[in-house]
């Protein structure tokens, strides 16, 4: 077993799943027919005239991105409907036929460009009004939109795939060629990385209300990620049992039981994906969610070794919505106010320890009566390896007592120890002794321990 565990802490990210981590939050941008016929998925027989968002403008919708800590936009291309929001050759259901007659995918890329943010899109294979779906010659046909998107627009940071098909149970099923699809991404946009629930760079956590897993694992096994390169050799148990019943939604599949049976392992790491709304698309009578909601989703998914894609959603003007750009600004505003200044301390990682369970002392510059986070990194570019660990406080007197405890850890863990919506916080310390040092003991890891941050706020 602890061969395979060295192996299972050797798996490492790519170059650009690294630049993927360190976005941390990004939007995405549900706009397209359905924001004028109050649907979620459209039915692809929607007049190219119903689209006709009069005061279209993108740098409204990068200006409220930005102000939430945003950074970058994913933009519905093409939903379900199969309507374009660029001028694609290949269809006659775009833009070009609508009143608007203005390429949203271009004017949407140069406004990220314009703001310094990155710019992504979504593609969606199920194509309910082309005529060619659920023949082999739609494969051509996506591939060849597909091409469109990644040649016009400039640098992609992110191409984002679902799995959704068909038309029921007695409609059209199209076999969606993903390797030719990624083949093209590599080859036209070979920095961006890819989403679908299966790999190959990031995959879906399984939900869409902004929640994490209690130990949100990078390396997972292939049995899932099937479109991820495998970088281990079978578990020690991978011929005494099955894995083939895993799906997005399972709660355990990078733990340790689950890896064992694994005939391989992958680094695909986990993206949240919600909405500031109910709804994927604007609708009037919706407001966005609460503050507090998405702030704790933001700690749940950005700080549990996750990327957060919040769907920010044009109205039928083609602007964001007020509520929703007062709902960003605060958000932002909340997030920069939390972590904007750190604590000064020092941190010192103490001799003698087990590689395995080192401990690293931080001792503070000033004693505080109250803290309210603690974050932690690992090197993730050397693998992902920590299992578990606990932080305690020490006061002047001596006194120790336990902070929190903790699964994994990966690109960023934020450990909150306070509730910044209650009307009145209690100390952490209710002793009546100022906190001088903290202790980060990493009580299980799968071989070396590298952490690359502590920080306390």
């Amino acid at each position: 077993m602890i061969p395979f565990l060295r192996e299972a802490a050797e798996v490492k990210p790519s170059g650009k799943q690294l630049d993927w981590f360190d976005m941390e939050l990004y939007a995405f941008v549900h706009f397209g027919p359905n924001t004028f016929t109050d649907r979620e998925w459209g039915l692809g027989t929607e007049e190219e005239s119903v689209f006709f968002p009069e005061k279209l403008d993108c740098d409204q919708w990068e200006e409220a991105i930005k102000a939430a800590g945003m950074k970058g936009m994913v933009l519905t291309a093409k939903h379900h409907d199969g309507f374009c929001l660029w001028p694609s050759r290949y269809t006659e259901h775009s833009v070009k036929n609508s009143p608007l007659q203005r390429d949203v995918v271009k004017e949407a890329s140069d406004a990220c460009r314009r703001g310094g943010i990155k710019f992504g899109f979504y593609l969606s294979p199920w194509d309910r009004n082309s005529e060619l779906y659920g023949t082999p010659s739609y494969n051509d046909y996506f591939c060849n939109q597909l091409t469109e998107l990644l040649t016009g627009y400039g640098e992609i940071f992110y191409v984002w795939f679902d799995n959704a098909c068909g038309e029921g149970p007695n409609g059209k099923k199209q076999e969606y060629d993903f390797g030719r699809y990624f083949d093209l991404i590599h080859k036209y946009q070979p920095n961006a990385v890819i989403f679908n629930d299966f790999g190959p760079d990031i995959r879906w956590c399984g939900n869409e209300a902004g929640a994490a897993r209690h130990a949100e694992w990078s390396v997972v096994p292939s049995e899932l990620c099937h479109y991820s390169r495998v970088q281990t050799g079978p578990g020690p148990m991978a011929f005494e049992g099955d894995l083939s019943y895993l799906y997005n939604t399972e709660q355990e599949l990078g733990t340790m039981p689950n890896i064992l049976y694994s005939k391989g392992l992958t680094y695909t790491p986990a993206e949240i994906d919600m909405s500031i709304r109910p709804g994927w698309f604007w609708h009037k009578e919706e407001n966005p969610h609460s503050l507090e909601r998405l702030f704790l989703t933001y700690l749940s998914s950005v700080g549990a070794n996750a990327c957060l894609n919040l769907n920010v959603p044009p109205t039928t003007e083609g602007l964001i919505d007020e509520r929703d750009v007062k709902r960003l600004k605060e958000l932002g505003d909340l997030i920069r106010k939390e972590f904007g200044a750190e604590r000064l301390a020092c941190v010192e990682k103490l001799q003698g320890e087990p590689l395995t369970q080192p401990v690293y002392q931080i001792t503070l510059e000033q004693p505080v009566r109250e803290l309210k986070y603690i974050v932690l990194k690992e090197e993730i570019a050397k693998g992902q390896r920590v299992e578990s660990f606990r932080i305690t406080a020490e006061s002047g007197s001596g006194r120790q007592y336990p902070l929190y405890q903790g699964t994994c850890i990966g690109h960023k863990k934020i450990c909150q120890l306070h509730d910044p919506f209650a009307l009145q916080n209690p100390l952490i310390n209710d002793s009546g002794d100022a906190i001088h040092r903290l202790r980060v003991q990493i009580t299980a890891a799968r071989d070396e321990v590298f952490l690359k941050e502590i920080k306390v706020y």
